[in-house]
Protein backbone atom coordinates (compact mmCIF):
# COMPACT_ATOMS: atom_id res chain seq x y z
CA UNK A 1 0.00 0.00 0.00
CA UNK A 2 1.47 3.43 -1.08
CA UNK A 3 0.54 6.28 1.40
CA UNK A 4 0.50 9.74 0.15
CA UNK A 5 2.93 11.94 2.53
CA UNK A 6 0.64 14.62 4.24
CA UNK A 7 3.22 16.32 6.58
CA UNK A 8 1.39 14.90 9.39
CA UNK A 9 1.63 17.64 12.42
CA UNK A 10 3.63 14.86 14.29
CA UNK A 11 7.12 15.07 13.15
CA UNK A 12 9.01 11.72 11.46
CA UNK A 13 12.90 10.98 12.35
CA UNK A 14 13.37 12.57 8.87
CA UNK A 15 11.68 15.37 9.61
CA UNK A 16 14.12 16.14 12.61
CA UNK A 17 17.09 15.49 11.14
CA UNK A 18 16.13 18.03 8.04
CA UNK A 19 15.48 20.68 11.36
CA UNK A 20 19.17 20.07 12.50
CA UNK A 21 20.25 20.82 9.14
CA UNK A 22 17.90 24.15 8.77
CA UNK A 23 19.11 24.86 12.20
CA UNK A 24 22.92 24.45 11.68
CA UNK A 25 22.58 25.73 8.02
CA UNK A 26 20.83 29.11 9.45
CA UNK A 27 23.49 29.50 12.39
CA UNK A 28 26.24 28.96 9.21
CA UNK A 29 24.43 31.97 7.20
CA UNK A 30 23.91 34.35 10.42
CA UNK A 31 27.72 34.56 10.86
CA UNK A 32 28.27 34.85 6.86
CA UNK A 33 25.66 37.51 7.80
CA UNK A 34 27.68 39.29 10.39
CA UNK A 35 30.65 39.05 8.10
CA UNK A 36 28.68 41.37 5.45
CA UNK A 37 29.30 38.02 2.82
CA UNK A 38 25.48 37.56 3.04
CA UNK A 39 22.96 40.16 2.73
CA UNK A 40 20.43 38.79 3.98
CA UNK A 41 18.76 35.11 5.29
CA UNK A 42 15.75 33.85 3.01
CA UNK A 43 13.37 31.90 4.92
CA UNK A 44 13.23 29.16 2.05
CA UNK A 45 15.20 26.27 3.35
CA UNK A 46 16.52 25.55 -0.36
CA UNK A 47 17.24 28.94 -1.32
CA UNK A 48 19.50 29.05 2.15
CA UNK A 49 21.42 25.51 1.10
CA UNK A 50 22.10 27.18 -1.98
CA UNK A 51 23.45 30.38 -0.70
CA UNK A 52 25.90 27.69 1.35
CA UNK A 53 26.77 25.89 -1.87
CA UNK A 54 27.33 28.84 -3.82
CA UNK A 55 29.34 30.14 -0.71
CA UNK A 56 31.51 26.80 -0.18
CA UNK A 57 31.83 25.70 -3.84
CA UNK A 58 35.24 24.23 -3.86
CA UNK A 59 34.23 22.82 -0.50
CA UNK A 60 33.37 18.74 -1.64
CA UNK A 61 32.99 18.02 1.94
CA UNK A 62 30.42 20.85 2.47
CA UNK A 63 28.84 20.01 -0.61
CA UNK A 64 28.63 16.22 0.21
CA UNK A 65 26.41 17.45 3.25
CA UNK A 66 24.08 19.46 1.26
CA UNK A 67 23.54 16.99 -1.33
CA UNK A 68 22.72 14.70 1.70
CA UNK A 69 20.37 17.47 2.70
CA UNK A 70 18.76 17.25 -0.66
CA UNK A 71 18.22 13.54 -0.39
CA UNK A 72 16.82 13.82 3.24
CA UNK A 73 14.30 16.44 1.85
CA UNK A 74 13.70 14.44 -0.97
CA UNK A 75 12.74 11.20 0.91
CA UNK A 76 10.01 13.27 3.12
CA UNK A 77 8.56 15.23 0.52
CA UNK A 78 7.73 11.48 -1.60
CA UNK A 79 5.24 9.34 -1.12
CA UNK A 80 6.47 5.78 0.80
CA UNK A 81 4.91 2.53 1.10
CA UNK A 82 5.25 0.77 4.99
CA UNK A 83 6.14 -2.67 5.79
CA UNK A 84 7.27 -4.64 8.38
CA UNK A 85 5.62 -1.87 11.45
CA UNK A 86 6.37 -2.80 14.71
CA UNK A 87 8.87 -5.12 14.33
CA UNK A 88 12.72 -4.78 14.02
CA UNK A 89 12.89 -4.56 10.61
CA UNK A 90 10.36 -1.76 10.35
CA UNK A 91 11.20 0.06 6.61
CA UNK A 92 9.63 2.46 4.52
CA UNK A 93 9.94 2.73 0.76
CA UNK A 94 10.58 6.08 -0.44
CA UNK A 95 9.12 6.66 -4.30
CA UNK A 96 11.74 9.66 -5.76
CA UNK A 97 11.98 10.42 -9.07
CA UNK A 98 14.72 8.38 -9.41
CA UNK A 99 13.95 5.55 -7.89
CA UNK A 100 12.86 3.53 -4.42
CA UNK A 101 14.79 3.96 -1.43
CA UNK A 102 14.48 1.64 1.09
CA UNK A 103 14.46 3.40 4.58
CA UNK A 104 15.18 0.79 7.84
CA UNK A 105 16.45 1.59 11.04
CA UNK A 106 20.00 0.85 10.42
CA UNK A 107 19.85 3.40 7.30
CA UNK A 108 18.14 5.77 9.82
CA UNK A 109 20.81 5.34 12.40
CA UNK A 110 23.40 6.23 9.31
CA UNK A 111 21.67 9.55 8.69
CA UNK A 112 21.63 10.42 12.31
CA UNK A 113 25.00 10.00 12.96
CA UNK A 114 26.13 11.94 9.41
CA UNK A 115 23.61 14.97 10.83
CA UNK A 116 25.01 14.57 14.28
CA UNK A 117 28.14 15.36 12.32
CA UNK A 118 27.12 18.10 9.78
CA UNK A 119 25.80 20.07 13.12
CA UNK A 120 29.29 19.91 14.67
CA UNK A 121 30.90 20.25 12.19
CA UNK A 122 28.94 23.66 11.38
CA UNK A 123 29.29 24.52 15.07
CA UNK A 124 33.20 24.03 15.06
CA UNK A 125 32.72 26.55 12.08
CA UNK A 126 30.88 29.29 12.92
CA UNK A 127 32.54 29.56 16.80
CA UNK A 128 35.84 29.77 14.68
CA UNK A 129 34.59 32.38 12.68
CA UNK A 130 33.23 34.60 15.42
CA UNK A 131 36.31 34.78 16.98
CA UNK A 132 37.94 35.99 13.77
CA UNK A 133 36.85 39.34 11.92
CA UNK A 134 37.17 37.48 8.53
CA UNK A 135 36.06 34.19 7.53
CA UNK A 136 38.88 31.54 8.74
CA UNK A 137 40.33 29.53 6.61
CA UNK A 138 39.72 25.98 7.34
CA UNK A 139 40.38 22.82 6.34
CA UNK A 140 37.21 21.27 5.89
CA UNK A 141 38.57 17.42 5.76
CA UNK A 142 41.01 17.32 8.81
CA UNK A 143 38.05 19.10 10.62
CA UNK A 144 35.29 16.55 9.22
CA UNK A 145 37.54 13.97 10.50
CA UNK A 146 38.01 15.42 14.15
CA UNK A 147 34.47 16.31 14.60
CA UNK A 148 33.41 12.12 13.63
CA UNK A 149 36.18 11.17 15.92
CA UNK A 150 35.43 12.84 18.87
CA UNK A 151 31.53 11.98 18.23
CA UNK A 152 32.76 8.28 18.33
CA UNK A 153 35.07 8.55 21.37
CA UNK A 154 31.69 10.73 22.85
CA UNK A 155 29.50 7.61 21.76
CA UNK A 156 32.29 4.57 23.31
CA UNK A 157 31.86 6.97 26.41
CA UNK A 158 28.08 6.79 26.85
CA UNK A 159 27.91 10.41 25.81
Amino acid sequence: RIVKNDQSSRPSIVERLINTFDFSMEAMLMMLKDKGMVQAIPKSPGFRANIISDHYAAEPVMQDFLKFYSHLREISRAEFQRSSEYRRHVKMTAMLDSGPVEVDIDKISEYYHKSRVFAEFIKQIVMGGEEAKALPTIDMVQLLESVTAELDFNKGRGN
